[in-house]
């Protein structure tokens, strides 16, 4: 890259106009095909249009004045924001169900997060929203479709096979062993997403943060390395709220009693 070109090349807002044109696009063949989805697309290019330049905004905002107060207020926020897109997602749902997801992903998301700017990369201060915030919104975004496809898989299960498990009760069975399959079914399911991107990256995709580093003028090695603790990082912290979501509940649908309490779950009518 020569030495006067910027590390990065800014766009205009021009720029971004003929970006979406891709979008026109695809909104033009959706109504020649008759597919239906014209205005699917455009409410979701209008809310990333508007999500995102109110993200720029508050994260200047909160870069500029660096108080860890706020920062850990807007980590709540994005917490409660996961939380309840993660809760929504699932076809049945119980009394409780967004607490519990909420608490599965903001241990995991704390967790993660802390370990990797506090012990890894060693920012100072520990609540830097430069690094905080973004490494943060990663794992939020993976660790809610991890979340989310387990409880889908485990209340699907037990409302499913209800007869199955109290009769394994009946004859004597824990309420642990009665659950184990589901729980077990649940958790590779929420893992999937996870492991096929782990599995194809660098040979398919060259994921977000590592392309990102490259335009910005990073050498590919040091983006590698960023890239690999990423991963692992996602990895780690959807196997943390995946478990954790599911122990909950567990907890919730069989009493001490080693009974199953199918009828607390629920179908939504959406």
């Amino acid at each position: 890259m020569p030495a006067n070109t910027p590390a990065i090349l800014p766009l205009s807002s021009f720029d971004l106009a003929v970006a979406s044109a891709l979008v026109l696009v695809a909104g033009v063949i959706s109504v020649a095909m008759r597919v239906g989805l014209h205005r699917q697309l455009a409410v979701a290019a209008l809310r990333t249009l508007v999500q995102l330049v109110l993200l720029g905004y508050c994260l200047e905002f909160l870069f500029q004045l660096d108080a860890a107060p706020l920062v850990l207020a807007w980590l709540a926020l994005m917490i409660t924001a996961a939380g309840r897109a993660a809760m929504k997602r699932p076809s049945r749902t119980f009394r409780g169900a967004f607490l519990r997801g909420w608490a599965a992903l903001a241990i995991s998301a704390v967790l993660t997060t802390f370990t990797v700017t506090a012990a890894i990369i060693g920012i100072d201060p520990w609540y830097d929203p430069q690094y905080l915030i973004p490494l943060a919104g990663m794992v939020l975004g993976n660790s809610l479709t991890g979340i989310s496809l387990t409880v889908d898989s485990l209340l699907e299960t037990l409302d499913a096979r209800r007869g199955e498990i109290e009769c394994l009760l009946s004859l004597g069975a824990t309420r642990w062993e009665a659950a184990r399959g589901a729980i077990r079914t649940a958790l590779r399911r929420g893992m999937t997403p996870i492991l096929n991107a782990m599995a194809v990256v660098g040979l398919v995709s060259i994921p977000g943060m590592m392309t990102g580093q490259i335009l910005a003028g990073a050498p590919p090695m040091e983006a590698v390395r960023y890239q690999i603790m990423v991963m692992f990082m996602l990895a780690g912290a959807t196997a943390v709220g995946s478990i954790i979501v599911a122990w909950l509940v567990y907890r919730r649908l069989f009493n001490d009693r080693h009974q199953l309490r199918a009828e607390l779950i629920e179908r939504r009518n959406d």
